[in-house]
């Protein structure tokens, strides 16, 4: 059956997961009570062991000398422990550190465990912050952004670890959900993907977007790799180092330094100041057609023959379809033989492109941005009702089943956020140090009371490969 189509497809791409990802040994991660670890640092180290018997040790050294970790909340997984070191039953070489499991434009993501429930997750370093203005706000948007989402399909931060003191505040830790994969590691794998599969994601992208563009967020890398997957298809949106509000006025100029080439929408490429959220629909559909031919739609060596590859498939635009252009790539353009449109291609992709979906892809495809489908729109095309029903059904936290076995769906299957993303704050940071005392303010306003508080351990072998 198709519900068990899913299931053995993920245990042949990951393995079991017990299997694939092991228990952690690993002691990059330490925490204390918040009263010992908030005011510096330095006033601590904390550290944990995994043994080969699964026993967890904390201990701490401060400046008064050995310490033992005193009882209290949270506390109750915790053994405490006297000496400075602790030294585990197994030798040191053979503990495991966790590895580095992805790396980003701007930052480093580590599979950690959290000392505190055991917890397999997420790690990003993001360093350097400060060494520029223009840097040290795009971390602060991406960090405020990360603490904003509140959706299924967008990679949210779970916890930041506690920041030292001001002066010696370089570099933030993000603690996210571990996820299995990334559409990229399974679209290169030898294995099948059905059309309930293609469905699936592509229904969990548009409905990750759809709630980003309601907030007003433009995210400017859509690409396979930046859209994790789980052992149970759940789809995440991820990476927002590139991230920003969608600009109003069409006067003021944007950067073209974004999206990922083989990504990049056409009115990108030709050099337009200003553009919408039509460039994450673009990057969705080549995706979309690359989850069906296995193979990057659109893959050249520099952005001119990107823009020749594009043109191959759609055909010469119009001048009014490239209104948005530069005036420089209308003259390239129009230098150009004119070419007829080739969409037919599309359905040699696979034996899964069919009407319905080389419909749907051709509206995403589309050169003029204004005539672009939107991320609405997409989600009521009837291609995706299959994906739709499959999620809802036995995928999503948003319906549950009842006791006998009754399915409870949601009012709203695709919801948008009740409020937009305020990026106002930015103009009022002037300078790095203001923007480096209000992320300290924030990062602390942020952290959870009702737990206690991580920060990192200098002295693990794991942190070392880390820092590097």
């Amino acid at each position: 059956n198709k519900l068990s189509s899913l299931g053995g497809f993920f245990q042949t791409v990951f393995g079991r997961p017990e299997q694939k990802f092991e228990r952690s040994r690993s002691a990059a991660l330490c925490y204390g009570t918040r009263s010992e670890v908030c005011p510096r640092l330095v006033l601590g180290l904390w550290w944990y062991l995994w043994s080969d018997g699964c026993e967890m040790a904390v201990v701490t050294r401060g400046l008064r000398g050995n310490m033992s970790l005193a009882q209290g909340a949270g506390q109750a997984v915790v053994a405490g422990a006297g000496a400075p070191y602790y030294h585990p039953p197994a030798p040191l070489q053979d503990l495991q550190p966790d590895r580095p499991i992805g790396y980003g434009a701007f930052g480093v993501v580590w599979a950690v465990t959290d000392p505190r429930d055991g917890r397999r997750v997420a790690l990003k370093k993001l360093p350097n912050v400060f060494q520029s203005l223009v840097s040290s706000k795009r971390v602060f948007r991406e960090l405020k952004m990360l603490c904003f989402f509140k959706h299924e399909n967008v990679l949210s931060a779970l916890d930041i670890l506690q920041p030292p003191h001001l002066d010696f505040f370089q570099e933030i830790y993000v603690i996210t959900e571990l996820l299995q994969s990334d559409l990229h590691k399974i679209i290169v794998s030898p294995q099948r993907l059905s059309s309930d599969h293609i469905k699936v994601f592509l229904y969990q992208i548009l409905r990750g977007l759809k709630y980003l563009h309601s907030a007003r967020i433009l995210h400017r890398d859509i690409k396979p790799g930046n859209l994790l997957v789980n052992s149970n298809c759940v789809l995440k949106i991820c990476d927002f180092g590139l991230a920003r509000v969608e600009e109003p006025d069409k006067n003021m100029k944007m950067t073209q330094e974004v999206v990922t080439q083989y990504y990049r929408a056409p009115e990108i490429l030709m050099g337009a100041r200003h553009y919408s959220a039509a460039v994450d629909v673009w990057s969705v559909g080549c995706i979309f057609g690359e989850l069906l031919g296995r193979r990057i739609l659109f893959q050249a060596q520099s952005p001119v023959l990107q823009l020749e590859l594009i043109t191959d498939l759609l055909g010469t635009p119009s001048l009014e379809d490239m209104r948005h252009a530069c005036d420089g790539a209308k003259s390239h353009m129009l230098r150009k033989m004119t070419k007829p449109p080739a969409l037919s291609a599309l359905y040699t992709l696979s034996a899964l492109a069919t009407h319905e979906a080389v419909h749907l892809l051709c509206q995403m495809l589309v050169f003029d941005p204004d005539k672009r489908i939107s991320v609405v729109d997409a989600l009521a095309h009837p291609y995706l009702d299959e994906g739709r029903l499959r999620y809802h059904s036995c995928m999503c936290k948003c319906c549950y089943t009842t006791t006998n076995a009754m399915r409870q769906y949601t009012v709203d299957f695709e919801p948008i956020t009740q409020h937009t993303f305020d990026d106002l704050w930015e103009k009022k940071l002037t300078s790095v140090q203001q923007v480096k005392e209000e992320m300290h303010k924030f990062i602390t306003e942020q952290l959870n009371s009702n737990r206690v508080p991580l920060c990192i351990n200098p002295q693990s072998a794991a942190f070392k490969s880390f820092a590097r």
